[in-house]
């Protein structure tokens, strides 16, 4: 390969091609071992189809080696994407949303003799308001063969599923447990007993199972499996995702909206500041609002065509945010489940198969609004650490001081013994100023809440 190509780390399992990186540029090659598949793919009209529906990423023909590999065949250009995030980010109703994406690309291709040979939930993604798959290298011919991707599809997404739904919790860290998807046998074992009392959850999780435990136990030959047949287990698998739910849940900060708006126009006057500065900084494209809750300021980001990455740390939340955007389609904001005292970590082979979280939030701008309490007092984090984890992240802040005083800050500690003491806004100051310059600070009438505009000291 050429000193100049990067491969990317995630692109390495699959023979048929891989991503890499060419100055600053993501390109995908395509291998000879893979031509048959691939121009069947191109010229059947599948691909062309799939993106006219919205349902796959579109590329651009690049009509060189730029590999200098012996392999090449085809060398495209994806469209690149704002912001790449994994499952174990995801709240519930966006997995299940993945899951029928996943079971709709089968039903499309084989309308093109083709078969998704891939079912991995990393290879759906986020973009312009919508669920899209990524992998263009997943599609190959089809044969009338059992589905190669039936159990890779039921661990990745349909066992979380399950086991969310029966246990009515939101659990997206299961896939940090099992980032291939949970074993059949270990869904099995979790799920209560009264699942076996479900036809399609006894067919796709506990009998699969046990099925393919004796598989494991000797080799055996592919059956066939006509079109029909094939179609009849789709439409049972949709059938058994499109049931499954989560129960609503509050949580100590899910009403925090509707709290606030009984505080003397508190969250008004908060915008009406926010607006004043945002107007005066041009040219955002990436943003992120964290502590987003259900996004009512990530909305005045979106607004001004900046594409936001909304994350909070309850999946309650960004799971309303999430229906709420598919319901207005909204196209800016990506919602996500992110725990800030402990961020998604690099994972994968040497840790940089999947980004961790801070090194992908490169971001124009971060929005951290009555989120520092949280940090500094239900987390125990110092000031200093918070304002690297900003440093690392953004070029312009806007932030929002939480006094000691406040009635939130008052009920956390009605809980916990005060050992705040370097809690103030002295000190809170002082550790951002290691990072940023501050250029403009605003008190929210009414509040005692204090907002903050800084912007990076790259000095």
């Amino acid at each position: 390969m050429r000193p100049n190509i990067i491969a990317h780390p995630s692109s390495y399992r699959d023979p048929s091609g891989f991503i890499f990186e060419k100055d600053g540029v993501l390109y995908r090659q395509i291998n000879l071992s893979f031509k048959e598949h691939f121009d069947h793919f191109i010229q059947s009209g599948c691909y062309e189809n799939l993106v006219k529906k919205g349902l796959i990423v579109a590329h651009e023909n690049v009509g060189e080696n730029l590999t200098g590999d012996d392999n090449y065949y085809k060398t495209v250009q994806p469209q690149r994407l704002d912001f790449i995030s994994y499952p174990y980010e995801w709240s519930f109703d966006r997995l299940k949303d993945a899951a029928l994406l996943t079971l709709q690309l089968v039903k499309e291709a084989l309308v093109f003799d083709m078969i998704l040979k891939d079912a991995t939930a990393f290879n759906v993604q986020w973009h312009d308001g919508r669920l899209l798959f990524i992998d263009t290298l997943s599609f190959e011919k089809y044969s009338e063969t059992p589905w190669i991707a039936y159990r890779q599809f039921c661990e990745n997404f349909l066992a979380p599923l399950l086991i969310m739904h029966h246990s009515k919790k939101q659990m997206p860290g299961l896939f940090l447990s099992w980032p291939d998807g949970i074993p059949l046998d270990i869904a099995s074992s979790l799920l209560p007993k009264r699942s076996r009392f479900s036809l399609y959850t006894y067919l796709h999780i506990h009998l699969h199972a046990k099925i393919s435990a004796k598989k494991n136990e000797g080799s055996h030959q592919p059956q066939a499996l006509s079109r029909q047949k094939l179609l009849n287990l789709i439409s049972s698998l949709e059938s058994l995702v499109n049931k499954l739910k989560i129960p609503e849940q509050k949580s100590t900060w899910s009403e925090y909206y509707a709290e606030a708006g009984q505080r003397k126009d508190y969250l008004e006057q908060k915008k009406k500041i926010i607006k004043a500065w945002l107007d005066k900084m041009p040219g955002l494209q990436l943003a992120a609002d964290l502590g987003a809750n259900e996004g009512e300021f990530s909305q005045l980001l979106a607004e001004k065509n900046v594409s936001v990455v909304a994350a909070d740390f309850d999946p309650y939340c960004i799971n309303r945010l999430y229906n709420k955007i598919k319901e207005t389609k909204e196209r800016n904001i990506q919602p996500l489940v992110i725990d800030l005292a402990n961020p998604s970590p690099g994972t994968g082979v040497n840790n940089e198969e999947r980004t961790s979280f801070i090194n992908r939030l490169n971001t124009d701008l971060v929005l951290a609004l009555a989120l520092i309490h949280h940090l500094a007092i239900g987390k125990n984090i110092p000031f200093d650490r918070i304002a690297e984890l900003f440093g690392q992240t953004c070029k312009n802040l806007v932030i929002e001081f939480v006094p000691k005083d406040d009635e939130k800050i008052q009920l956390m500690l009605s809980q916990k013994k005060d050992i705040y003491t370097g809690y103030t806004e002295e000190n809170f100051r002082k550790a951002l100023e290691r990072y940023f310059i501050i250029i403009d600070k605003a008190s929210i009438p009414g509040s005692g809440r204090i907002l903050f505009l800084l912007t990076k000291n790259e000095g």
